[in-house]
C-alpha cells in the first residue's frame, strides 16, 4: 500500500483536515535539507493565504489525490475533485515543483484556492477548475506586499468555467461570480489551477 493510500485510509495515522474543494494529511517527517532554487520564496505568513511549496511525489486518481515532499520535508497528501486531478494527470509527473494555496480558516480546516505548477509556463497562466464563472483580480505588489490598500490599480477579468487567462500584475485572487476580492497572492510564471474561489 502507498503512502498516499494509507494517508486516505488510515484516520489514525495522520492528521487530516477538512477543505474546500480539497482535503490534506499532514505527517511529520525529517526537515529537509536545502530548498530547491527553483520555487519563488514562500509569501508573507502573517497574512490569511497561506501556501505549502514542494515537489509532487505521488498521484492517485482512484482517490483523487496528490502527494507533495514540502521544502521542510513534511509529507501532505491534498485530495482534489477529478478535474483538477485530471489535468495535473496529463500535464505533469513526479517530482514536478509544486504549491498549494490555501487559506487557514481554523486550526483543523484548510480552503484550498488553487494548485500551481511553477516553470511550467513562461507567464502566469491560470485555469479556472472550479467547475463555475470566477471572478479574477489583479493589482500591482507594493514594497514586496500583496494585498495593501494602497496597491494601484485593479483589473478584473471574469473566466467562464475550464477558462483561462494570463496574468500581467504581480498579485491575484479570485471570487465566485459577483463577489469580490482582495488580490493577496503572489502570481508567478507557470499555470495555476484555480479549485474554489472565495472572498
Amino acid at each position: 500500500m502507498t503512502w498516499l493510500r494509507a494517508c486516505a485510509s488510515s484516520g489514525s495515522a495522520v492528521l487530516l483536515v477538512l477543505a474546500l474543494g480539497g482535503t490534506v494529511a499532514a505527517q511529520p517527517a525529517p526537515p529537509a535539507p536545502a530548498a530547491s532554487p527553483t520555487l519563488p520564496p514562500a509569501p508573507d505568513s502573517g497574512r490569511p493565504q497561506k501556501s505549502a511549496y514542494g515537489t509532487m511525489s505521488a498521484i492517485d486518481k482512484s482517490l483523487s489525490a496528490v502527494a507533495m515532499k514540502t521544502r521542510d520535508g513534511r509529507k501532505l497528501a491534498w485530495k482534489f475533485p477529478p478535474r483538477v486531478i485530471e489535468q495535473i494527470l496529463t500535464s505533469f509527473k513526479v517530482g514536478d515543483p509544486m504549491i498549494v494555496i490555501y487559506r487557514q480558516i481554523s486550526p483543523s480546516e484548510k480552503r484550498v484556492t488553487a494548485v500551481a505548477f511553477p516553470g511550467s509556463a513562461a507567464t502566469p497562466i491560470y485555469v479556472n477548475t472550479t467547475g463555475s464563472r470566477v471572478l479574477v483580480r489583479t493589482s500591482p505588489m507594493v514594497g514586496g506586499v500583496c494585498g495593501a490598500p494602497d496597491a494601484g490599480p485593479i483589473s478584473e477579468s471574469i473566466l467562464p468555467a475550464d477558462g483561462r487567462a494570463e496574468v500581467q500584475e504581480a498579485c491575484w485572487c479570485c471570487a465566485v461570480d459577483g463577489e469580490s476580492c482582495v488580490p493577496g497572492n503572489k502570481s508567478g510564471n507557470g499555470r495555476a489551477y484555480l479549485v474554489s474561489c472565495f472572498k
